[in-house]
């Protein structure tokens, strides 16, 4: 049995799908947005310019998906205000991050409890922290700052 699309049913069913899109996809831009252009010593100014430069390109995103999907534009930016809002009421509060210092000390704990456990023998775990302390390992942990994926911080 054979069922053709309506052209108000293929614009909901795009409709639909976009939204769906960048509520999944908005938060990991700006997540990574955050992670990766964000330094503890830039400026308010550049943070204002970065503001600016985000909302405009969101609202360039929303035009042209307001275009794309024959929708105004104000209903696609309400749309994706609601996803967004909707995915910041599903994440959990972030409490403070733990400095540097305490990383280590988390990371020696469990470092220990994995030898005591077998899991490793006392030199892995040494190896482990060793290379934690120079700076081997991408991310936080090293406090030599590197950021995510290995690239040095600000880049």
């Amino acid at each position: 049995m054979s069922r053709t699309i309506s052209k108000k049913q293929l614009l909901a069913g795009l409709a639909a799908a976009g939204v769906l899109t960048v509520g999944i996809a908005a938060p990991a831009v700006a997540f990574a947005e955050d992670s990766s252009t964000s330094t503890p010593s830039a400026s308010s100014s550049e943070g204002t310019d970065r503001q600016q430069q985000r909302a405009d390109r969101q609202s360039e995103f929303a035009e042209a998906l307001a275009k794309e999907l024959g929708v105004s534009t104000e209903k696609v930016t309400a749309a994706l205000d609601k996803v967004r809002e909707q995915n910041k009421a599903d994440r959990p509060e972030r409490g403070e991050r733990p400095d540097a210092a305490d990383r280590q000390a988390a990371l020696k704990e469990r470092l220990a409890q994995a030898v005591k456990d077998g899991k490793l023998t006392q030199e892995q775990a040494d190896a482990i922290t060793k290379a934690v302390e120079a700076g081997v390992f991408p991310g936080p942990g090293g406090g030599h700052g590197r950021g995510h994926g290995g690239e040095p911080a600000g880049k």
